[in-house]
Formats: C-alpha cells, sequence, structure tokens
C-alpha cells in the first residue's frame, strides 16, 4: 500500500478505496496466500482497506506501548471482521522478551521471534539486505513463514 509522498497533497483515500475493492474482487483458490504489506499504522484499519482478510499480522517490540498499539490492532481489526491476529516479536534480546510478548497476546497468537542483530542495523544505514546480511533474520524468517503456511494449510 502507498503513502504520502509530498506534504499537502492530501490523503490516501482514493488508494486506501482501490485496494479495498481490488481486494474484494480478488479471485483465490484454495490455499493461496496474499500478503499485503501495509504502512505502519491504523489508518487501514479505520478506512477498511484491510476488511475481509483472513488475518492480521502485526510486528511488536518487548514493551508495554507496542503491546497496547496490539491490543489497538486487535479491536479495530474484529470491528471490521477480523478475528485472528497475529503477532512477530521484534527487537527480541532474551527469553524473557519473548516470554513478556506471548504473555500479552497468547502463545498461539506468537507467530515466531526476530532477536537483535547489530548486523540489521548496519545494513539498514547501507541500504542493503538485511535478509543477506543477518543469519539469524533469514532462520527467524524462514521459522515463521513455515508457521504461518501451517496455519493455513
Amino acid at each position: 500500500m502507498g503513502s504520502v509522498d509530498a506534504g499537502g497533497t492530501g490523503c490516501v483515500c482514493a488508494e486506501h478505496v482501490l485496494l479495498r475493492n481490488l481486494m474484494t474482487h480478488l479471485i483465490l483458490r484454495e490455499k493461496d496466500v496474499v500478503i499485503m504489506d501495509m504502512e505502519a499504522g491504523i489508518e487501514h484499519l479505520g478506512r477498511g482497506t484491510a476488511s475481509g482478510v483472513d488475518a492480521f499480522i502485526t510486528v511488536v517490540e518487548p514493551g508495554e506501548r507496542s503491546i497496547q498499539t496490539y491490543d489497538k490492532v486487535k479491536k479495530l481489526a474484529g470491528d471490521i471482521g477480523v478475528s485472528n491476529v497475529m503477532v512477530i516479536g521484534n527487537k527480541i534480546t532474551e527469553k524473557d522478551d519473548e516470554e513478556f510478548i506471548k504473555g500479552h497476546v497468547g502463545e498461539d497468537n506468537a507467530l515466531g521471534f526476530i532477536y537483535y542483530d547489530k548486523k540489521i542495523s548496519v545494513s539498514d544505514r547501507e541500504n542493503t539486505s538485511s535478509y543477506k546480511a543477518s543469519e539469524s533474520l533469514k532462520t527467524a524468517i524462514q521459522e515463521i513463514t513455515q508457521k504461518l503456511l501451517d496455519s493455513v494449510n
């Protein structure tokens, strides 16, 4: 989903309507998966852009404000008929971080965890692939992907 590219250009209402209509009319076969990478924030929930999806995946960090955002996403998702909100824990530094997140979202809702790795920050500064730079990130993404695929099959 796109975003506002310049100040003063207005909202992206037309883009949200187009995407919502596209998703409503998209024909999928059994076991097909569509993943939409939405702009961070909750505007797509308020506008119903993502209504009709089976689940949301929200990235959370091990902190209370991040969990509060998850709670808000879960409530708004429910308002548009989406009851399955899963999380990926990010910037994890120890097992206690995992337990904190699981304790707040439920173990079944936790798809996996991405541990903090300095190589990810360096790759971002260098504008290179974090996936290629960090073996731990690559492994975590593969595990999360497999768990997600297992949950839809």
